[in-house]
């Protein structure tokens, strides 16, 4: 089993057609060309990261990888593939969170645009990427946060057809530059869903006024105000009804990206924090010999390869949604709630053994430090994205059905259906496959089988022990079922994922060893719960159980985490 994480000296873009290849490979060289001091230095200084969208500009990066096949004017170079995409937003947050995020919000400005039957915004939206132009998403507003119900920028009728878009947006990344910035409002004249309105706005306007970046760091997350912006027919974007869906399929497009840019940062920080420790003598031994550090980097190396195998697996659903299959609905929040928050926990494993290292300014790793906990915070809170996982629960668990089988997708197609998901509604409709299956290849594995027990403790819980109606209202209760559930669902495309790669049954064993033990933590929270009832919390306890003891599997493990000493250091 190869080095499963991302390694700059030896990446060539694999396993994407040449021009995509290029395209990465062509970012790994400038972010090692440019070095670590630049990196760390234009960090430090709050620096605009301007060089490297000139970067992207010369290179047509945004250009290839943003714009659809229908509006790509025959370039066979350019698609919206969701694989390359999740592959940049690795290699981005790999050296930087803040170049990542200028990708990203470029992602949702042109979602409702992408969306939109408008082709005159959709042309004009082409060529701006053509000429390096980045993009943003006006939804957020200072006193409402993402609440789409209750936006206070209004568009009043002008007597000509069109509008005057008056109102402020907050939280808005790249609003300080971006040529077409996808604005969500309602018409003063109309009242109820009717009303809404996504129109484009150009943050160089006069009517535009930016008033400052909300955030301390290289990243512009602007707060603008429109003054009787002039909004014309060919900057309407949806109207109506499809005005909310348009914001909504937006986010359930740009969350999935999320997760790959924690897990480039955790990557990152992999290298530096092992080869630290490492190479490190105390009291006459490495730090590594110590078996609390040996366990705490294993149990990190472990939940990262775990992060990669989940969303890679995760990416194969989004690419083959449609109409008829629409199960990336439940994937994607768990891809955007738990590959985040695996990334916290694993830089802070990282963290308690590297300790002072993780501060020093000439790292990486202090920078991420600070970073990590963002991910999980953007484009809805892990309670949020819990919430939606929960509505899937009875589906997944109680009534299976047959499905079609998924394909590894990466295949250098164009994911139309993303820009066609229709109304967000009937979720309790989506049927999904039976886990146990995915179990089935690793029946052997002792941790694999303890965890199929808990999963099918966590069905006969829903059947023996229902929640309770007052149950049913708290969240504080609701929400750490919510974790039970997701921890299957992970380990559910995980292994499937695991299958594919073929990767090291012992690994394997081991990953799913670290899960069992979050599911007996998780079953001691819910039994802790002022809500819980005495049957739920005997439940409760009766699922602590202890991963399975393999000291050769163990150490098998640790070999490779040993082999990630020294295997990368940024160039200089």
């Amino acid at each position: 089993m190869p080095n499963p994480l991302l390694h700059p000296p030896t990446y060539q873009g694999e396993p994407f057609d040449d021009e995509t290849a290029r395209l990465l490979r062509a970012t790994v060289d400038w972010f090692e060309s440019r070095g670590k001091r630049k990196l760390l230095q234009d960090y430090h200084e709050r620096a605009w990261t301007a060089d490297f969208l000139d970067f992207a500009a010369k290179e047509g990066l945004f250009a290839a990888m943003l714009t659809p096949s229908t509006d790509a004017a025959g370039s066979t170079a350019k698609r919206w593939d969701t694989a390359r995409i999740s592959a940049l937003s690795e290699v981005l947050a790999f050296y930087g969170l803040d170049y990542w995020y200028a990708f990203q919000v470029t992602i949702l400005g042109l979602g409702p645009i992408w969306q939109s039957d408008n082709e005159a915004a959709r042309k004009r939206a082409a060529q701006w990427l053509d000429d390096g132009a980045v993009f943003a998403f006006g939804l957020s507003e200072r006193s409402h946060g993402a609440d789409i119900y209750s936006t206070d920028m209004i568009l009043t009728p002008d007597g000509d057809g069109g509008y005057t878009a008056t109102g402020s947006k907050y939280y808005i990344g790249n609003g300080n530059v971006a040529r077409m910035v996808s604005v969500f409002g309602r018409r003063s004249d109309v009242e109820g869903p009717d009303g809404y309105v996504f129109f484009a706005a150009d943050s160089q306007h006069e009517a535009y006024h930016l008033v400052k970046n909300t955030v301390d760091g290289q990243k512009f997350v602007s707060e603008f105000r429109l003054e009787d912006y002039p909004v014309h027919t060919d900057d309407i974007l949806h109207t109506g009804q499809d005005a909310f869906n348009a914001a909504l399929n937006t986010v359930n497009v740009g969350k999935f990206n999320i997760g790959f840019a924690s897990i480039g940062m955790a990557e990152h920080c992999t290298y530096e924090a092992i080869t630290h420790a490492h190479n490190r003598i105390l009291y006459g031994n490495r730090v590594t010999d110590f078996p609390h550090v040996r366990r705490t980097l294993s149990e990190s190396y472990l939940r990262l390869v775990a992060m990669k195998l989940y969303s890679s697996r995760a990416i194969d659903y989004l690419r083959s949604a449609s109409a008829d299959d629409r199960r990336y609905l439940l994937y994607n929040p768990v891809s955007k709630m738990k590959v985040t928050s695996e990334a916290e926990t694993v830089v802070a494993g990282l963290w308690d053994v590297i300790a002072a290292k993780g501060f020093e300014a000439e790292t990486y790793f202090a920078n991420a430090g600070r970073d990590i906990g963002a991910p999980a915070k953007l484009e809805g809170t892990v309670h949020v994205n819990l919430a939606l996982i929960l509505k899937f629960m009875p589906a997944y668990l109680l009534s299976p059905r047959e499905q079609p089988e998924i394909p590894t997708r990466v295949d250098p197609a164009n994911d139309d259906f993303l820009f066609h998901q229709g109304p967000a509604r009937g979720l309790g409709k989506i049927t999904f496959a039976d886990w146990h299956a995915a179990f089935e290849p690793y029946a052997d594995l002792p941790n694999v089988a303890i965890l199929r027990e808990q999963g099918d403790a966590l069905a006969e819980l829903l059947k023996t022990a229902p929640l309770t109606d007052d149950q049913q209202k708290d969240l504080d209760f609701i929400l750490e079922l919510g974790q039970l559930f997701t921890l299957l669902v992970y380990a559910h495309l995980m292994l499937e994922q695991a299958a594919i790669e073929d990767i090291d049954r012992q690994v394997v064993d081991a990953i799913v060893g670290v899960l069992v033990g979050d599911f007996s933590q998780r079953a001691t929270r819910l039994h802790g719960k002022a809500a819980s009832t005495e049957a739920q919390q005997d439940w409760a306890i009766r699922q602590i159980r202890k991963p399975a003891v393999d000291e050769a599997r163990d150490a098998a493990v640790w070999q490779r985490v040993e082999e990630l000493s020294g295997a990368y250091e940024m160039t200089p």
